[in-house]
């Protein structure tokens, strides 16, 4: 199967024999910068506090997965030249992590089959409600939207890819984030909405290779990590490596980054980590 690797400088027809994560997007539910606002962070010129709303890709030589459609889908696209999402995977039903659904039409209009998009029963009834055009026995136009629902169970496969869906808590909400592993490769677990995670999903992730979390603001929040929440969740279940994500703009990137102990670091919209290991 061909994937398009978001990289400017790489043909989008460049078959990749790597496993890796492109951050599409690293900011909360406003984007950075936010609407109106005057801070450090909203007025940087440093292109890494320029944050749309969080979402990934994953990539393996078999496929091209996209976690969660934000509003800002289109833009982070068109910016990372991507042409194929085989399956979408969503982790929650709040808006800024499924309103750009309908830009998923791109992804649809040169399938043969319906494009499989994984969720909770929660969520895919949010998906149902704000989107019911597309999962009517009456889409049949081809330029749309075309659903194929599968409700999150348990583990699924990609190929050799395994995803193992993990619950969190955040706000009333059902939340899952997602464990990826492919053979030989490290391993990768992604929570860009969590506040606690339950013994279940700290049993999966301890000792994880790299670990993207939640880490909001400074200041404690109801239903977000906060940067010391987030560093504690690090240290307790050991990841090798971390990744902080879903920033609020109340978390410069060179500030806080210049906090961090050497095995974190700050993500920002466009990096792309390969999940190689080291010789």
């Amino acid at each position: 199967m061909r994937t398009h690797l978001p990289c400017a400088s790489l043909p989008v027809d460049f078959m990749t024999d790597d496993f890796t994560l492109t951050f599409l997007g690293t900011g909360t539910s406003t984007g950075i910068p936010v609407i109106g606002c005057g801070c450090e962070t909203c007025q940087s010129t440093d292109p890494r506090n320029v944050r749309t709303r969080s979402s990934i890709l994953v990539q393996t030589p078999e496929v091209t997965l996209l976690v969660d459609s934000g509003p800002d889908l289109r833009q982070q696209a068109l910016r990372e030249k991507l042409r194929t999402v085989d399956a979408v995977l969503y982790t929650h039903g709040h808006l800024d992590h499924v309103t750009g659904f309908d830009d998923l039409r791109a992804f649809c209009w040169h399938r043969e089959g319906a494009l499989p998009m994984h969720a909770t029963a929660e969520c895919m009834a949010t998906l149902r409600t704000m989107f019911a055009w597309a999962f009517s026995t009456a889409n049949t136009y081809r330029g749309y939207v075309k659903p194929d629902p599968k409700l999150i169970e348990g583990p699924f496969f990609y190929g050799k890819l395994k995803v193992t869906p993990l619950p969190v808590q955040h706000a009333s909400v059902e939340t899952v984030g997602f464990l990826f592993e492919y053979p030989g490769f490290k391993s990768a677990a992604y929570f860009p909405d969590v506040k606690a995670f339950p013994p279940v999903t700290q049993t999966a992730i301890l000792g994880i290779d790299v670990l993207i979390l939640d880490a909001l603001q400074p200041q404690p929040h109801a239903t977000h990590f906060s940067n010391e929440e987030a560093l504690a969740a690090i240290g307790e279940v050991k990841a090798r490596e971390a990744w902080l994500t879903h920033l609020g703009h109340n978390n410069e990137h060179a500030t806080l980054e210049s906090t961090l102990p050497r095995h974190v670091k700050v993500a920002y919209d466009g990096l792309k980590l390969s999940l190689a290991r080291s010789a």
